[in-house]
């Protein structure tokens, strides 16, 4: 099993936006020395408070440029947001770059703020979503293509450069709702989930949806499935258990709030859905959390922990969240990546 680390590039009170980027490429540096698989970098907008990641291919360029081994991923990018033949340009140049250590995390996301920055429908999203990626494959998979869709139209263009891995850097989609599962599963996408809004068994049922429809399509070898999840480990069971409780806490309970204020907005989907799991984040305590929601503890209860959603989502692979809720000290942070890399990995290994 992989394990990499969702880098933010989260802000804090009192720091400037230097210091921001200062401290989450320390992070960086620290998980490329320390033996971490990679890093997924997230994509977050017009939210000065939280994170500084508007741009993750530049950032993963910057990466690539400062580490040698270290994988670089998305978590994702969102890619209605941009035109789909300029994002595959720079994903292909970003191949290039880090030489092919660059792994393609997107999304559509399922909050409608960004879009609404924008000035875009959020509505539109899922159907352009599924264009953006039609049309990205054409581009790395034919010398020159040709394309006629709802949004965009191309005729006999020819990208360069192409990929530096064939055909084109691993595709990971985010999958939320059941007929999402299905979807990707038909189409055969390694995926990434959550248990942040859902419990571990609902979101179990869903896992088993996606690979029965990966199966019945023929797909070859083994699902592809990541976890993204809030990881705090510690030598001691009662700092680990107490001291990232109120950022962990902060984290879920800003999600409910969210879910539950789109449900209003302009082309928001599923609205009973959206409510009911916000509603549900609103009420949820730590111990709840503890038992599905994150893995926290001595490595050896994080081994426990992460065994138990292994076997349970028949994962490949986990995204830990050092910082969710942005309150997780640096010095925390760092002795987490340290713990997880040297007494927690090797266990899954």
């Amino acid at each position: 099993m992989e394990f990499g680390s969702f880098a933010e590039f989260h802000a804090r009170p009192g720091y400037s936006q230097r210091d921001i980027f200062n401290e989450s490429f320390e992070h960086v540096d620290q998980a490329e020395s320390m033996g971490l698989d990679g890093v997924w970098l997230s994509e977050s907008h017009f939210n000065p408070v939280r994170s500084v990641m508007s741009s993750p291919l530049m950032v993963a360029s910057a990466i690539a440029g400062r580490t040698k081994r270290l994988k670089i991923g998305t978590a994702v990018h969102i890619i209605p947001l941009g035109n789909p033949l300029r994002m595959a340009e720079e994903v292909a140049t970003l191949d290039h770059v880090s030489q092919g250590r660059f792994e393609y995390g997107v999304g559509r996301s399922g909050l409608p703020g960004s879009y609404e920055g924008y000035g875009m429908a959020y509505a539109e999203s899922r159907q352009r979503f599924y264009e953006y990626l039609n049309i990205m494959n054409r581009a790395w998979t034919n010398e020159r293509f040709s394309y006629s869709g709802d949004y965009y139209s191309y005729d006999n263009v020819c990208l360069t450069p192409k990929p530096f891995q064939q055909p084109h850097p691993k595709i990971r989609v985010a999958a939320t709702t059941s007929d999402t599962f299905e979807t990707l599963g038909t189409l055969g996408y390694p995926i990434f989930i959550g248990v942040r809004s859902l419990d571990m068994f609902q979101v179990k049922e869903q896992v088993d949806a996606y690979k029965k429809a990966w199966n019945d399509a023929g797909h070859e070898g083994p699902i592809d499935v990541s976890l993204r999840v809030p990881v705090y480990v510690s030598e001691s069971k009662d700092d680990a258990l107490s001291a990232p409780e109120d950022s962990f806490m902060k984290q879920f309970r800003r999600l409910g709030g969210q879910l539950a204020a789109s449900v209003s907005r302009s082309g928001s989907e599923a609205r009973d859905l959206r409510s009911e799991r916000g509603a549900q984040l609103a009420e949820v305590d730590w111990e709840r959390v503890q038992r599905e929601k994150v893995a926290v503890g001595t490595p050896e209860m994080v081994i426990e922990q992460l065994n138990i959603m292994k076997d349970t989502l028949s994962l490949s692979g986990v995204v830990a969240e050092f910082n969710a809720g942005e309150g997780i000290s640096k010095q925390q942070i760092a002795t987490s990546l340290r713990l997880i890399c040297e007494k927690v990995m090797p266990a899954f290994k």
